[in-house]
């Protein structure tokens, strides 16, 4: 919208309004979930590797994949995102360090290719190499999990995103899904203690990960006029209401549900149907907690 003209320098002048619509939609949505996925396999296959060694040893190269797999999709849809996405490859040429994306595409980039590397050696039979690799492998994943809640929190006027409660959800997400991802991919492979750790911190990170959106839900109205209004579409049969609870009880309610019933009868038969039901209850969570704040108009 224009203003006015400057007519010595035929300079335009335009008003700041409010950009229409989600401008961060459900590929950013993908972004989180896969990349949780991706992230979350390595951390709790690195406390398989240390605490079930032999159990391990089957899902080595099963781990690898799959993590390979769900952060090349992290990485296209962050790519397919950008309103320039043939120009990615500046974040490589002209870095700007100071920006939470382009630290995070280098340490993505250094973290995929020790990837591949751990890959060629559990193929080759490179045990000693595989586990040194392992532990960069971890201390890369941990900001990789992290950064998009920095990322998250530099967008003004979000009060729903605040960096302390957004860093944690991301961590939780990742121990999550990881764990899922691993009973369902050692559901035949793994020993019964071993599903039992996995089950325990499925449910834990459940449980966790649901407080923290129930303080948010319950106490979010006090902190600021802004969150009030970001909340009520989901709170009082909010135009979200419906999606939100139905997130919150497929990612974290039956997953608990079922993980206390499978410990106590020491039954580990239903643990897949936790672990599918924590993964995609996870992209619903992840997808209202985008969408909503977006919602308020900026100005």
């Amino acid at each position: 919208m224009v203003e006015h003209t400057i007519p010595a320098t035929n300079a335009v002048v335009t008003l700041d309004v409010a950009l229409p619509g989600i401008v961060w939609g459900w590929m950013i949505t993908m972004n989180m979930w896969a990349k949780s996925i991706g992230t979350g396999v390595l951390f709790l296959g690195y406390y398989l590797s240390k605490r079930y060694s032999e159990d391990f040893a089957k899902l080595k190269l099963g781990t690898i994949v799959i993590s390979l797999i769900f952060i090349h999709l992290f990485l296209l849809f962050t790519v397919l995102d950008l309103h320039q996405m043939f120009r990615f490859w500046h974040i490589f040429a002209y870095p700007h360090w100071t920006s939470a994306i382009t630290v995070g595409a280098w340490i993505v980039s250094v973290l995929v290719g020790v990837l591949f590397v751990m890959a060629w050696a559990k193929l080759t039979n490179k045990d000693e190499l595989f586990n040194k690799l392992f532990v960069i492998a971890i201390i890369l994943a941990i900001p990789v999990t992290l950064y998009t809640a920095g990322i998250m929190s530099e967008a003004t006027a979000r009060e729903l995103w605040q960096m302390p409660t957004e860093m944690v959800q991301m961590m939780l997400a990742a121990t999550l899904t990881g764990s899922a991802t691993l009973l369902l991919l050692g559901h035949g492979k793994l020993s019964d203690d071993a599903k039992r750790d996995l089950a325990v911190i499925l449910g834990l990170s459940a449980f966790s990960a649901f407080l923290l959106y129930m303080g948010e839900y319950i106490f979010g109205n006090m902190k600021a006029e802004e969150l009030q209004a970001t909340l009520a579409y989901i709170q009082s049969g909010g135009e979200y209401a419906s999606m939100f609870w139905l997130g919150q009880s497929i990612a974290y309610i039956v997953p608990v549900v079922l993980v206390l019933l499978s410990i106590n009868s020491k039954s580990y038969g239903i643990l897949p149907l936790a672990s599918v039901s924590a993964i995609a209850g996870l992209w619903i969570v992840k997808h209202v907690w985008l969408i909503i704040p977006q919602l308020i108009p900026m100005s």
